[in-house]
């Protein structure tokens, strides 16, 4: 939790991409500040200077500590200014105490200074970044995009659509530069049967040596299957080559970055710990580092579990997370052994110890125990009612 003893204004900057709102509130609760300032370091410069020589220490909050506010708070930072931010949806559980519907960016900063001032608890702290963690982020997040980019679903839906038994051979192995290659230069099956098995080979042989003969093999059995020739079958040969050439772009650029972010990783003293796990490589702990830092947020390492997933998360304020309830013992009827696993009964108990039905418990009897009832008579006590009315005779009027 931010500190807020000593502050003299809190400043709420709702960002936007060429513009801020700022919204400043003295401890008792005065407007000082309500306009609209520039996306620019020097007159956001200009005014924390102004508010800082006349209340004293400053307080900036925003609502978006990354990307368009990344700079208001570095600027805040060189000025000599506290920061925080308030997450998006406690801002928007706190804007629903205020009066009106409409969402304009003033209302947003007076919510954010608000809440920084009669809320300090809402305000997670921001804690100034190390270069390679910054670094890692742009890497990071430059690589998910690729990620996103790197998919073959439109060169299978084409092969699919015009020869599904080379669609099984070279579908799943689009990730292999050696498919890729392969497509840039023939992109249909009639390309593919034209070149020849050598020449394929050839081809194929520098990017995949292992992989070479058996790829081409299984690629001509394959176009064996199909004798008969769809419409539109010569397209692929002129779309298919440009997607694969962007497939085999996206990738290289993945490697590209992959190096990048292992040099990285190489100084800093954390991921030595988190690549000595079974399967982790270079963009697992880049992840992990990005998302949750050095750990020192999370108070204990179920607080850390919880927050990946591993570990059960409690639901129940006050308690701890390793378990909301102890187990309890089950003292009714559902835990007792059904009626073929109970134990005979036992034959030392005096006849003076039952009870009857006459009798309440706890009264001894002192005279002969009462018959058992005959056998149909308990199947008649125990069966279900609409089997009783089925068995009574019927009367005539």
């Amino acid at each position: 939790m931010v500190s807020t003893e000593d502050v003299g204004v809190f400043l709420g900057l709702d960002v936007g991409k060429s513009f801020h709102h700022g919204h400043g509130l003295t401890p008792s609760g005065k407007k000082v500040l309500d306009k609209q300032l520039p996306n620019s370091e020097p007159k956001r410069r200009a005014l924390l200077d102004k508010l800082t020589g006349k209340f004293g220490t400053v307080l900036v909050v925003v609502d978006q500590p990354a990307s368009i506010g990344a700079l208001p708070l570095t600027v805040a930072r060189d000025a000599g200014c506290r920061v925080a931010y308030l997450p998006g949806l406690a801002m928007r559980r706190i804007a629903d105490l205020y009066p009106g519907e409409a969402k304009t960016d003033a209302k947003d900063a007076a919510v954010i200074a608000g809440a920084a001032r009669s809320m300090p608890h809402t305000l997670p702290t921001l804690e100034l970044t190390d270069e390679i963690t910054a670094d890692l982020t742009v890497l990071v997040g430059s690589d998910q995009d690729l990620a996103a980019e790197a998919t073959s679903n439109r060169i299978r839906s084409l092969l699919t659509r015009f020869h599904p038994s080379l669609e099984r051979v070279l579908g799943p192995r689009l990730d292999h530069p050696a498919v890729t290659w392969l497509l840039e230069r023939h992109g249909s099956p009639a390309a593919l049967r034209k070149a020849g098995r050598r020449r394929l080979i050839e081809l194929v042989a520098p990017t995949a040596p292992r992989m070479a003969e058996r790829l081409i093999d299984e690629a001509f059995l394959a176009l064996d299957e199909q004798t008969v020739i769809v419409p539109g079958t010569g397209t692929p040969d002129l779309v298919i080559p440009s997607l694969a050439r962007s497939l085999a772009a996206v990738h290289q650029q993945r490697h590209a970055l992959e190096g990048q972010i292992n040099t990285l990783l190489d100084t800093h003293p954390l991921p030595q710990v988190l690549t000595s796990m079974p399967g982790a490589g270079a963009r697992t702990p880049a992840v992990v580092l990005v998302t949750v830092g050095d750990g020192t947020s999370f108070p204990t390492p179920g607080h850390l579990a919880s927050y990946a997933g591993p570990a059960p998360a409690t639901k129940s304020s006050g308690t701890s997370i390793t378990g909301e309830h102890a187990p309890q013992q089950r003292t009714d009827s559902s835990n007792a052994p059904c009626s073929s696993q109970r134990s005979p009964p036992c034959t030392t108990r005096p006849p003076a110890a039952t009870a009857t039905a006459a009798e309440p418990m706890g009264r001894p009897h002192t005279g002969p125990a009462p018959p058992r009832p005959a056998p149909h008579q308990r199947l008649v006590r125990h069966a279900p009612r609409w089997h009783l009315l089925r068995t009574l005779p019927r009367t005539t009027a």
